[in-house]
């Protein structure tokens, strides 16, 4: 059975650390993943562990200028807004640790969100196709805009995960991003409090969440672990999968299976 998971956020809650870990839990529970890597900052392939070696070899789609034009450029002086892309995953992807898959988007520079240039509508249409017609676990780290979702796909994601830090900054986005999501469709939408150090910032979460209405999947400590794997460069899970943040983040794994098997 696929899964189909969108991880949002304020940049440097930690978003992408969850991601890429969960990437790898699935993928190790036998799952076949592709890990989607939809924000302008491009960090999941470190998350994920993948090699200085591969590294070398990522392709963000933004940046295939031919590919864009032919498949979603204008045709007959017709804007493509559906374009051919079911081929492209096999082309562009990356194969990390535990056969992790991953596909970097890439930054789309565009005057407005809302724009539907070439790049957009590839991007789009990408993430559509693998959301909607593939059976693997599909994990999205995206910009906290979550633009790239239309209305149609984002129905079809089985969860949305918000992640906050204890802040208030990143709560009133993730209040956005929560009025966005369930505009678009989305069901099930959790949040995730990352990088607490005290009773005080776990009773913060705890309290915006309720006053959000939304469900706290799990709360994961501030670990120096995961600060010293990025410090190191390397995927958090590699770098201790033991530590107390690693384990939370694997209890979020289960945490989420089980929500997402419930009847909505």
């Amino acid at each position: 059975m696929g899964y189909k998971i969108a991880i949002v956020g304020k940049g440097g809650v930690g978003k992408t650390t969850i991601a890429g870990t969960l990437s790898r839990l699935f993928a190790r529970n036998g799952y076949r993943v592709i890990a989607i890597d939809a924000d302008p900052s491009m960090n999941l392939s470190t998350a994920i562990g993948i090699s200085n070696e591969d590294l070398k070899k990522i392709k963000p789609i933004s940046e295939q200028k031919k590919i864009i034009e032919e498949r979603a450029g204008t045709q007959g002086g017709v804007f493509v807004l559906n374009p051919k892309v079911d081929d492209l995953p096999d082309k562009f992807q990356v194969i990390g640790p535990d056969g992790v898959r991953l596909l970097v988007m890439g930054t789309v520079q565009t005057p407005a969100s809302g724009c539907m240039c070439p790049d957009n509508a590839l991007i789009r249409a990408l993430i559509y196709h693998l959301i909607l017609e593939t059976k693997d676990v599909v994990i999205l780290d995206m910009v906290a805009g979550i633009e790239h979702l239309g209305r149609g796909t984002a129905k079809a994601v089985d969860a949305m995960i918000i992640v906050v830090e204890p802040g208030n900054r990143s709560i009133v986005l993730a209040k956005t991003i929560r009025d966005l999501a369930s505009e678009l469709g989305i069901k099930k939408i959790f949040l995730v409090g990352n990088k607490i150090s005290s009773d005080f910032e776990l009773d913060f979460i705890k309290n915006k969440a309720k006053e959000l209405g939304i469900e706290v999947l799990s709360n994961i400590p501030l670990d120096q672990k995961i600060k010293e794997a990025d410090l190191k460069s390397i995927a958090p899970i590699d770098n201790d999968e033991n530590s107390k943040g690693i384990e939370v983040i694997k209890y979020l794994y289960e945490q989420i299976i089980m929500n997402i098997e419930k009847r909505v």
